[in-house]
């Protein structure tokens, strides 16, 4: 391994704050989430909080670790990453536990693993790999497009048999934001895009509960007691919180109110608890976190680097995005989770993880400038 391959700089350290901050804070409001819950299904308030808090800590462990280690690392084990995410995906409709009609979850002991969740940062690495090293090449669409969105749909396929619709559109977004970057033709692009969104309309009409997602999401006041049950308790939970919350720890709708308030709906208890006001400062230390992580990006000194950072500084906005659309209405319902905040230990790992390599290019960006630096003044 050569000198200049090496992490060699001083990482990010707004970055990695903000991160530890947003780990934290989600502790804190999971807790609240939480508790009520933990307190009636296991006799104990601190059950999910405590769970997380052991993810959190293999989670940081997983981001010193990928913090040291070399860009092209990643770039080595780009094969190695999408074989392994292919096979557990088939394995996990095999052998997978099935919950609410949805096979997505390996049943390990008393923990669970998502694949769908590795999915998404070995998609990143791959694509990063396969198109810096195609070059000009990635203008072609059968010598540049055709493999990628080969690889794309059978993994696709696979998650939709889960069914996982939300990771989907996650993965074909990232998909599209980084051929994008690597330089693929507009025109190719466009025409994908005119085949794929015909098709994801088709496939979101195609189950009765993604239709009423859609009717929810449409006319969320229009059936209080079925449909609209969920996204009218989180809107109650925003309209609750006003400008400055009931306080922490004081949700109404945390109560048995709001289905899922520890996932996919913590948005609504952070807004309900810390109000207007609160949660706005929340979603700009979010903000301020995917600008590091884009500064990250876009100071790595070769292109698979750049394309390995702004694909997971796309996957942190794309979830932060489809979030808070879905808690506020501004979006249908997708079962996404909120970033470093929402309960699930395999997404908390491997956000920690994923900044982790974000962290490793601001560390290889300093120290291609000190050499550079320090060459000028010889």
């Amino acid at each position: 391994m050569s000198n200049e391959n090496k992490p060699i700089g001083r990482p990010d350290f707004l970055l990695l704050f903000l991160t530890v901050f947003l780990v934290c804070f989600g502790l804190v409001m999971l807790f609240s989430a939480s508790s009520a819950l933990g307190l009636k299904e296991f006799n104990n308030p601190w059950h999910y909080v405590t769970r997380q808090v052991v993810f959190a800590g293999a989670g940081l462990f997983l981001m010193l670790v990928c913090m040291r280690l070399p860009v092209n690392f990643w770039r080595k084990m780009a094969p190695l990453a999408i074989l392994t995410s292919l096979l557990l995906l088939g394995l996990v409709l095999l052998f997978g536990k099935t919950t609410a009609g949805a096979t997505r979850w390996f049943k390990i002991a008393d923990f669970s693993f998502q694949p769908s969740e590795f999915a998404k940062i070995a998609i990143i690495i791959y694509l990063a790999a396969l198109i810096s090293k195609k070059g000009e090449k990635i203008r072609s669409f059968k010598r540049g497009l055709m493999p990628i969105f080969i690889m794309i749909g059978i993994l696709l396929a696979l998650i939709y048999k889960q069914p996982d619709y939300g990771t989907m559109l996650v993965l074909a977004t990232i998909t599209g934001i980084m051929i994008i970057v690597g330089g693929a033709d507009l025109r190719h692009i466009g025409l994908i895009a005119a085949g794929a969104i015909p098709l994801f309309v088709f496939l979101a009409f195609s189950s009765d509960y993604r239709v009423k997602r859609i009717m929810s999401f449409l006319d969320p006041m229009g059936d209080l007691s079925n449909n609209g049950y969920q996204l009218s308790h989180s809107l109650f939970a925003l309209g609750h919180g006003g400008w400055t919350g009931t306080g922490l720890g004081q949700s109404v709708q945390k109560l048995f109110y709001l289905p899922a308030a520890h996932t996919d709906f913590i948005f609504s208890i952070i807004a309900e608890e810390l109000g207007f006001i609160g949660s706005s400062i929340y979603v700009l230390i979010f903000l301020l976190f995917l600008w590091r992580g884009i500064r990250a990006a876009l100071s790595s000194p070769d292109t698979y680097g750049v394309l390995l950072g702004t694909g997971i500084v796309t996957m942190f906005s794309i979830q932060f995005v489809m979030n808070l659309g879905a808690a506020t209405g501004s979006l249908p319902i997708t079962g996404i989770t909120l970033p470093f905040t929402s309960y699930g230990g395999t997404s908390l790992m491997l956000c920690m993880a994923s900044t982790g390599i974000l962290l490793s290019l601001s560390r290889s960006a300093a120290g291609t400038k000190k050499r550079d630096v320090n060459q000028a003044a010889q």
